[in-house]
């Protein structure tokens, strides 16, 4: 209902009483009336222009407050320049109240460098408006209304490391949303003037991490990467022909010529007819003539004498003109790959427990199954390795070329066995970032010295497009990374909020020298990072691949990694970060889009932030962009003295 609406309906309710007390047959009552009905009338209309003044004063300090920033942030020092400047930012930031006429305003500036400002402005009231017999007209037209501010001109930088949630959940509206409210966030933060103070802003926009584009390799480490093949074997010298093979206890197999073998050489057998089950089995030979030696098979734990009678299942041997036998580089007659200086280990630990060490195959030439595979390694030696699993008759003669590439973290390739089902995958690291682990988990030390996690993002869960923007006062970069923003993949908000911390820290500066933080120091920096997501943290890492324990909604589970995460449930890494952070006197806020309020999710985005009224829960765009303007006007006014 309006004002004026209100105000007719009161006139209407006191003129049908006066005329009830006009009717009245006692005298001394309507004329009581008729004395005290302006006194009411008055009071009634009085507090509708109270509550008017009230509601204009909170838009005059608002207005001031901005307005005496815009003064000390000038170069004036005379009066006369600051009020100029001062009252030409006010009447800007009071055109969108047409009811109000500035009155007056002054901006002075003190010895302590402080800016002083009074505006008085003039708001039209309603009972100056109304004649009421026998008083006539009593109040003026208007109703005098002033505020008072105070900025310290020598007072703080402001450093704002703004972290956007742009995961998959964030599609449709809400990114369109997100990209208004951050937009607006902008201009209210980061001034067009920089001097004598600075006011820079940082975008960390995340999913499944950080994407840090070109400062990757500065954070993590470059990749080791590939190192040439130059052969790959599974035999040594010519296949021997077979005679005829015993069928007795200790079957005896007898070659067509010298077959060269000694005791303990691992052999191949193939082609054999009638005893077929002889064939396509590695063996450890034990030598008897030239011709003639007897076979030794792995039960699992030790090489025992194979056993060629009916009674073990062998059929009786047959001669073939295609029946032969090869001798094996190792005992499994696996393929042996030559890579001077290939740097695999033999066994690793990363994921908890001894395991193989892995390589990725790339560019064979010849032997073209094992090309953009992932393999375990056996019988590691500086220069070679076997590929388990991969029996050399199955596979082509290798003829040239190749890159052998290590799998473990650090490398360029991620082979792992992953959770769901045990099988050996492989996936490229990206310049997305994961989580720091070890003593530096939760504190900001440089990263030269203590490097961040790798991100081995799969394509179905894929590394954000949008890279991160170090600290600028470039309002026009700030809002072409915000207008460029897109939406993929789940949600790390832990990795989201360190690189927030990051941005704003002077230990980082390394990194980026030339977006560089300032120095820790309270009294001349204002540092702050605000998080904003909507929904659960559900995406840890272990060994740079998305951990075995990660949450509903982060990724299929054949992108998991068989080992949980190494600092464990992101939200408490999200806790611990953020008490850090405020240890170091960053401001910290929270935002939590269309966050279920008392929920897991805004109980711990309450905690992390500074304090109750840090935190926010905005349920709709409108909200967002409101408590984005809340958060960037209580920011700016945290450099007002009082």
């Amino acid at each position: 209902m309006t004002v004026g609406k209100r105000i007719s309906g009161i006139l209407a309710a006191t003129r049908s009483l006066a005329g009830r007390f006009a009717a009245s047959s006692r005298g001394n009552v309507a004329m009581l009336f008729a004395l005290s009905l302006p006194v009411l009338v008055m009071i009634t209309m009085g507090g509708v222009d109270i509550n008017r003044a009230a509601t204009v004063k909170g838009n005059l300090q608002d207005a001031l407050d901005a307005a005496a920033l815009a003064a000390a942030r000038s170069q004036a020092v005379s009066d006369a320049d600051l009020t100029t400047i001062g009252t030409k930012a006010l009447r800007a930031n009071l055109a969108n109240y047409p009811d109000i006429t500035l009155a007056s305003a002054t901006f002075t500036l003190n010895s302590d460098q402080v800016v002083i400002s009074n505006a008085t402005v003039n708001v039209k009231t309603l009972v100056a408006n109304i004649v009421l017999p026998p008083y006539g007209r009593l109040l003026d037209d208007t109703l005098p209304v002033g505020a008072h501010s105070e900025v310290n001109r020598s007072s703080k930088n402001i450093e704002v490391g703004l972290v956007l949630d742009i995961t998959g959940s964030m599609a449709g509206q809400r990114i369109i949303d997100l990209r208004a409210a951050a937009t607006q966030l902008v201009d209210i933060v980061v001034q067009t003037v920089q001097s004598p103070y600075y006011t820079r802003m940082a975008i960390i926009p995340y999913s499944i991490g950080v994407n840090l584009g070109s400062y990757a390799d500065g954070a993590r480490g470059a990749a080791t990467g590939a190192r040439p093949i130059t052969g790959a074997a599974w035999t040594t010298g010519s296949a021997i022909g077979i005679n005829g093979i015993t069928r007795v206890a200790t079957g005896v197999v007898t070659t067509a010529s010298a077959h060269g073998l000694v005791t303990g050489d691992y052999a191949w057998i193939s082609g054999v007819a009638g005893m077929t089950q002889i064939n396509n089995r590695a063996y450890r030979v034990v030598r008897i003539t030239n011709t003639t030696f007897s076979l030794q098979t792995w039960n699992g734990s030790t090489w025992v004498t194979l056993n060629t009678t009916s009674g073990a299942g062998f059929s009786a041997y047959s001669a073939s003109s295609s029946d032969q036998v090869r001798k094996c580089l190792v005992s499994d007659c696996t393929v042996v790959v030559t890579s001077t200086a290939h740097g695999i280990p033999a066994t690793t630990t990363d994921t908890g427990s001894t395991i193989p060490g892995t390589v990725y195959i790339t560019g064979v030439n010849g032997m073209t199954q094992i090309n953009n595979l992932p393999f375990e390694v056996a019988n590691v030696t500086t220069n070679s390795y076997s590929l388990r699993g991969v029996v050399g008759p199955t596979v082509s003669a290798y003829t040239s070329g190749g890159s052998s590439w290590c799998g473990q973290d650090g490398c360029q390739y991620r082979a792992f066995r992953r959770d769901s089902d045990d099988l050996l995958v492989a996936v490229q690291t990206s310049s997305c970032v994961s989580e720091r682990t070890g003593t530096n988990a939760y504190t900001d030390v440089s990263p030269a010295t203590s490097r961040v996690g790798r991100n081995y993002a799969s394509t179905a869960n894929p590394c954000p497009t949008p890279t991160i923007q170090p600290l600028t006062s470039s309002i026009s970069t700030l809002k072409t990374k915000i207008s460029g923003l897109t939406e993929t993949g789940s949600t790390a908000g832990q990795i989201g909020l360190a690189w927030g911390w990051y941005s704003v820290s002077p230990n980082f500066n390394t990194l980026w020298s030339s977006n560089p933080a300032g120095a820790y120091d309270s009294s001349e920096t204002l540092k702050a990072v605000i998080l904003m997501t909507d929904g659960d943290f559900n995406s840890p890492y272990c060994t740079g691949v998305l951990a075995a324990d990660s949450g509903s909604g982060s990724g299929s589970t054949n992108d998991h990694i068989n080992c949980n995460a190494t600092n464990g449930n992101p939200f408490t890494q999200a806790t611990q970060m953020c008490a850090a952070m405020k240890l170091q006197n960053i401001v910290v806020y929270t935002v939590g889009f269309q966050v279920t309020p008392n929920s897991n999710a805004a109980n711990i985005l309450a905690t992390c932030a500074t304090g109750p009224d840090y935190a926010f829960l905005p349920a709709s765009g409108a909200d967002l962009r409101d408590d984005f303007a809340a958060i960037g006007r209580d920011i700016t006014r945290l450099r007002i003295s009082r």
